[in-house]
């Protein structure tokens, strides 16, 4: 899967990676009702059997995940846990996302505190657990535009410590990228990177947004853009990438079959296409997963899966000094 050249991940939720043994655990530690106590009988309840039918649907996945972050020692507990995941599936650099506000509302935590809390786990492993990782926060829209204040104030807060950029995720359809056209300026104001899910549960126009207004480096999803062949032209002009997650796109409904996928598409128009998991717990999926569905559901050739590794080296939002040292660290174990 890495063919010669390093592996990255752009896409991959902390709060939708959380492993069954630690849900079960952490409701014990923590007094916590569940619905089943043993992790297949579980499995059902946080995981994906089927698809969904919309892309709220799948987010009530994440409902028993967030009723077991009782604690920080619980955020710090997960992210260590996401990170050790990354290194077994042979990850080099990953970016994970979370919405702080979402992570600790179940039981009241400080939304400064969650995120003081994820950048801690970072700092701990660093040294420990080999794979490069840095943090995204996330506003989830559907709080709205008071809320998505107090959390870009701690993914800024979270700047110096690892937190590296700020996405806007949740119900799109309901809670337009126009509400939080000023936070993102602040976002860059304040030297964080800028990502945005969109076209996803909304068209193309939503990606036109995010682009437009928004001023997103990348797009989270972003698959409907194809529904306009002027968007994809403003995404080839600009040079946005998208994360695409293919596994995520059928369990949600945003497409109806791998075959209806447009990855191959929009990777042959010459977009700047990324290969990720979106919530590999929830899912039931991990990367090499999805490398083996673009190769083998979608038709990708060799070169094509190795250009989708060279995007997403490319638009992580590493400086340029740690770009090149993840390449130069990578070759040189070759060797």
């Amino acid at each position: 899967m890495r063919d010669g050249y390093p592996l990255v991940e752009l896409h991959r939720h902390l709060d939708g990676n959380v492993r069954i043994e630690t849900v079960l655990d952490l409701a014990r530690r923590h007094g916590l009702e569940l619905p089943a106590w043993t992790v297949e009988e579980l499995r059902p309840y946080v995981q994906i059997t089927e698809r969904e039918p919309s892309l709220m649907d799948f987010i009530a996945k994440f409902e028993l995940l967030r009723r077991v972050t009782a604690d920080y020692d619980a955020v710090r507990r997960i992210v260590r846990e996401n990170l050790e995941d990354a290194a077994r599936e042979q990850i080099d650099y990953i970016e994970l996302r979370f919405s702080p506000y979402f992570m600790g509302e179940e039981h009241g935590l400080d939304t400064f505190g969650v995120v003081e809390a994820a950048c801690d786990a970072l700092e701990e492993a660093r040294g420990s657990v080999p794979v490069k990782a840095k943090l995204i926060g996330i506003i989830s829209r559907h709080y709205g535009p008071e809320i998505g204040r107090i959390e870009l104030a701690a993914a800024i807060h979270g700047r110096d410590r690892g937190m590296v950029g700020l996405d806007l995720a949740g119900d799109e359809a309901n809670f337009p990228g126009e509400l939080f056209v000023r936070h993102f300026q602040e976002a860059r104001e304040a030297g964080l990177r800028t990502v945005a899910h969109a076209g996803e549960a909304a068209g193309a126009a939503s990606v036109r947004q995010a682009v437009l207004e928004l001023k997103a480096e990348r797009i989270g999803h972003g698959i409907r853009a194809i529904e306009d062949p002027a968007v994809l032209d403003l995404l080839a002009e600009r040079r946005v990438s998208l994360e695409v997650c293919p596994t995520s796109n059928l369990q949600t409904s945003t497409v109806p079959d791998y075959r209806s996928h447009p990855l191959p598409a929009l990777l042959r128009r010459g977009l700047a296409v990324t290969l990720n998991t979106d919530d590999p717990g929830i899912s039931g999926i991990d990367l090499a997963h999805e490398y083996r569905v673009a190769a083998e559901e979608l038709g990708l050739s060799a070169g094509e899966l190795r250009r989708m590794q060279e995007n997403a080296v490319e638009a992580a939002f590493l400086t340029g000094e740690e770009r090149a040292e993840l390449l130069y660290v990578y070759t040189s174990s070759l060797h």
